[in-house]
């Protein structure tokens, strides 16, 4: 396709009332070209047309690939895709620089942002793009970029397993599903804690499929991850800004809405900002039984994480140990180990000693630590 064909469809699809889908833009490129190209070159600019204008060009295959959890551009000739094992090269190719440039603007656009030489970074969610749309797009353009425009897509998937599935595939042994049995039945709010891609929302989920199904659990979250399996589940997702920057909605806010709708147990799908502070508070004033995850390198560093996170939105250090150690029991440590395989690792309640939380290792590597005595003692 030469540059002025391409502009012509360009222009001929931005100015029709019709969405930018395959059938149209193929419209467009006979409508253009005309009789100047044969059925063969009409076909292939199609093709690139469709690249050009219709969702993620010619990554869309890759995202919507089973199993690939990121995929990565990070020049026109080196594509990555992981799946889980580390990122790998594919043989997808862009024609140039300009080619991946206009892809990452053009989805910045649909994600609700702006990207150009004033804003040269977006983060946003995509809509309609890989599996159930739940497709998170990070670009950098030049020159913060120096050799040429970045994209890193995340890849997320429902978490739809139960806890028996988790069992079978080796999550946690027997002494941990009685653990998270028991977290569940005597209505223990917990964390979930663990680093990127560790299995913390597929936990989560699990937990939430084993809620007593008369029970009412309302979840605020980003990316709508969480589909349990509960008659009596409610979801709320946040909104982003628009290309104005205006018209947010975050996870603070859902939270505070979500705790006028009568839950029995409210949850947040992650907590990454001040938005803990209002999941604390509402722990704190009879909502048992709640939950959250939460990056974290181990459960002995969630309380400091939390009260980095509590600090942005203006909670003091010694306020933040404080409610903590009185709204949340529980945390739950999730680690994806080198060969992929993701567990439970450790699990520890929260005491708090001369006024500052404090995580006691109570379980780990599926075994009890120190005597007997019963997790539901030590969780009370």
């Amino acid at each position: 396709m030469t540059d002025e064909l391409f502009e012509r469809v360009r222009r001929r699809l931005a100015s029709s009332d019709t969405p930018a889908d395959p059938v149209s833009v193929a419209r467009a490129v006979r409508a253009e070209a005309g009789g100047a190209l044969g059925q063969d070159a009409v076909l292939g600019a199609v093709r690139l047309a469709r690249e050009e204008f219709v969702g993620a060009g010619p990554l869309a295959p890759l995202l919507g690939k089973p199993g690939v959890t990121d995929v990565f551009v990070t020049a026109p000739d080196k594509v990555l895709v992981d799946t889980g094992t580390g990122p790998q090269e594919t043989k997808v190719r862009f024609a140039d620089e300009e080619a991946v440039r206009r892809l990452a603007q053009r989805l910045a656009l649909a994600g609700g942002r702006r990207l150009d030489d004033a804003q040269p970074f977006a983060d946003c969610w995509l809509p309609g793009v890989g599996p159930q749309g739940r497709v998170r797009m990070h670009a950098v353009l030049p020159p913060i970029a120096p050799a040429g425009t970045i994209l890193s897509f995340r890849v997320l998937r429902p978490a739809t397993h139960d806890l028996a599935e988790l069992r079978l595939r080796g999550v946690f042994g027997t002494s941990g599903a009685e653990l998270l049995d028991a977290v569940i039945r005597h209505r223990l709010a917990f964390l979930v804690s663990g680093g990127t891609g560790a299995g913390k929302t597929t936990l989560l989920s699990a937990l939430l499929g084993a809620v007593p199904p008369g029970e009412r659990i309302v979840c605020v979250e980003d990316a709508g991850e969480l589909q349990p399996d509960h008659p009596r589940f409610v979801s709320l997702l946040t909104r982003p800004a628009n290309v104005e920057g205006a018209g947010e909605i975050g996870l603070g806010e859902l939270v505070r809405q979500a705790l006028r709708m009568r839950p029995d147990r409210l949850v947040v799908g992650e907590a990454r900002g001040g938005e803990v502070i209002a999941l604390l508070n509402a722990m704190n004033t009879g909502h048992e039984g709640g939950g959250c995850t939460l990056h974290a390198n181990s459960a002995a560093e969630v309380p400091a994480r939390m009260e980095a996170l509590a600090s942005l939105g203006g909670l003091k250090r010694d306020a933040l140990h404080s409610q903590l150690t009185a709204a949340v029991r529980v945390v739950l440590h999730m680690r994806r180990l080198p060969n992929g395989i993701r567990r439970l690792d450790e699990v520890g309640v929260l005491r708090s000693f001369r006024g500052e939380a404090k995580v006691v290792p109570v379980w780990s590597k599926g075994d009890w630590i120190g005597d007997e005595t019963s997790f539901e003692e030590m969780a009370a």
